[in-house]
């Protein structure tokens, strides 16, 4: 089964110039790398399973998701749109995301409350959410949900994406997937909002 990968790539070469990268930097920062479990949430974006019991996102549409997504967010004021990541490899690109784009961002732990009860120190009031995971995220779902906010979600194979409106599939545990995946959203989103970006990706890689 390890060759039926191939032709999918092979098919796509042709139109690589309209990826956001190259499908080899894809490949290589492990975007398309699923988990051995599959939902049927993340059934359409799921290519194949490995002999491993791997399943393989589809490369074109997690690039597809990026500029959707980007182009969803920059329909909002940027610093009411806010990034979360509880997930420890995501909180470093999610605040890179931040300082990129002038959003904002809750990483780690995320404080019941913080978008529901006025009262709190920390609360804010997003017109909309990116998170990295809906599974470690769940608890800023359910809340961007009661208060009708929409949310983008970050999403591998094993992941329900009830209450998500759009969801970028990819690897959502793999340091380098994460950094590709924020960081192009990034420069998708500031060039559609007119704002300058000179982060290279390695400013998103979180260090060692």
């Amino acid at each position: 089964m390890e060759n039926q990968e191939q032709p999918a790539v092979e098919e796509t070469a042709a139109n690589e110039q309209n990826y956001l990268v190259s499908i080899d930097e894809y490949l290589a920062a492990g975007v398309h790398i699923g988990t051995q479990q599959k939902t049927k949430d993340m059934m359409r974006f799921v290519y194949r399973v490995r002999t491993d019991g791997l399943y393989v996102l589809d490369i074109q549409s997690t690039d597809d998701r990026i500029i959707a997504a980007a182009e969803l967010l920059s329909k909002y004021d940027i610093s009411r749109v806010l990034v979360v990541s509880s997930r420890q490899y995501g909180q470093y690109p999610a605040k890179m995301f931040a300082k990129a784009t002038g959003c904002r961002s809750a990483l780690g732990r995320f404080i019941p409350g913080m978008l529901t009860n006025p009262k709190m120190d920390n609360y804010f009031e997003p017109e909309i959410i990116i998170v990295t995971d809906p599974a470690g995220d769940a608890q800023v779902i359910k809340e961007a949900f009661d208060i009708n906010i929409p949310v983008v979600a970050l999403a591998d194979s094993n992941n329900l994406t009830k209450n998500v409106d759009l969801v970028i599939p990819t690897n959502n545990k793999g340091r380098k997937a994460l950094s590709l995946v924020y960081w192009l959203l990034a420069r998708e989103l500031c060039k559609a909002k007119g704002i300058p970006f000179n982060a290279e990706l390695s400013n998103f890689e979180v260090p060692l």
